[in-house]
């Protein structure tokens, strides 16, 4: 973590300025290794470990994000696929430009292993990724080369920054994840400065996806310990894969049928080659079946937030996620 950084955090649990203690260092003394940021009143002590500031328990309900992403760290990161998935859906659903965030202080919420990160990153935008959960590390090791990335594990209901910190804050694939959705987007709009802009997704919530498998195999799965899960998909996805593709080929209903079958099968939407179709099938399976958490949301909620939260020129879409975006 640079030490310059530091300046730009806050307590979250008093927005007071923190202090560092204990700083061990790299380099030309600018990067801190360890330590700890200390409240202004001395009452709370939050442990930087590897160059990243922790603020939140090592246990948490995102544990199993982080496992797979310690697994699979750079699967779907483009520099590693070769492929331009994470760019197009970066900039298809925010709306915004390279040249737009250029120099500019954006906050990633929910960064993962730093897919979408590392498109803002390319851009030239001063990047803050955040996650609740040990991906991280997975992010850190991934995009420590880049000057302008800042690493943080830190809670999407009490983010370590003062308000008005980001001129561009996303968030995408991460808030049905969380406990109450609701809190999770509120937390987000006072993050931005004047003129700032949000952009967030979410699973949409219709009819038709009521029947999609994962909701009803979820109340048994999600209740299998994920390394455990992890393992059982490992085993299974080639077979569902190979049923995926068998019924998609079924003429005029096969498109239909595919979809009772619990697997992300990308084949013909993405140029993935086999080993990656499956990575990529395992990854998002998981992320299906695994989660403690998982609240899809309509449109009519995802307007009523951002009218709530005071922001302009809303939009309300569907990119592949119901996409919501809006500017303070």
């Amino acid at each position: 973590m640079d030490t310059k950084f530091v300046e730009r955090l806050c307590c979250p649990e008093t927005g007071q300025v923190l202090s560092l203690e204990q700083g061990e260092f790299d380099g030309a003394g600018r990067i801190i290794r360890s330590g700890y940021l200390v409240s202004q009143d001395g009452h709370y002590r939050y442990p930087i470990r590897k160059g990243i500031a922790r603020f939140v328990p090592e246990e948490n309900y995102a544990d199993n994000f982080g496992m797979q992403w310690a697994r699979f760290s750079r699967t779907q990161l483009d520099s590693h696929s070769n492929l331009s998935v994470s760019s197009d859906r970066f900039w298809s659903s925010t709306n915004w430009n390279s040249g737009g965030i250029r120099g500019k202080w954006v906050l990633d919420v929910g960064c993962g292993s730093g897919r979408f990160a590392e498109i803002a990153l390319l851009a030239g935008a001063n990047v803050v990724a955040l996650d609740y959960s040990s991906a991280v590390d997975a992010c850190y090791e991934n995009l420590k080369h880049y000057p302008n990335l800042h690493v943080v594990q830190g809670d999407i209901y009490a983010l370590p920054f003062p308000q008005h910190s980001f001129d561009f804050v996303y968030s995408l694939g991460v808030l049905q994840h969380t406990p109450n959705v609701a809190k999770a987007f509120e937390s987000l709009p006072k993050m931005l400065d004047a003129g700032g802009q949000l952009c967030v997704d979410y699973y949409e919530k219709t009819f038709w996806s009521l029947f999609l498998p994962k909701y009803w195999l979820r109340p048994l799965t999600s209740r299998i310990e994920p390394k455990k899960l992890f393992r059982i998909l490992e085993l299974l996805i080639p077979s569902l894969l190979f049923i995926s593709r068998v019924l998609d080929r079924i003429p005029l209903i096969g498109r239909i049928l595919k979809r009772i079958v619990p697997v992300a099968n990308y084949e013909g939407i993405y140029s993935l080659d086999s080993k990656q179709l499956r990575e990529w099938a395992l990854l998002d399976t998981f992320d299906w079946l695994s989660p403690a958490y998982d609240q899809p949301q309509n449109v009519e909620t995802a307007t009523r937030w951002l009218i709530a939260a005071n922001l302009q020129n809303i939009e309300v879409l569907k990119e592949g996620h119901l996409v919501a975006r809006g500017t303070k």
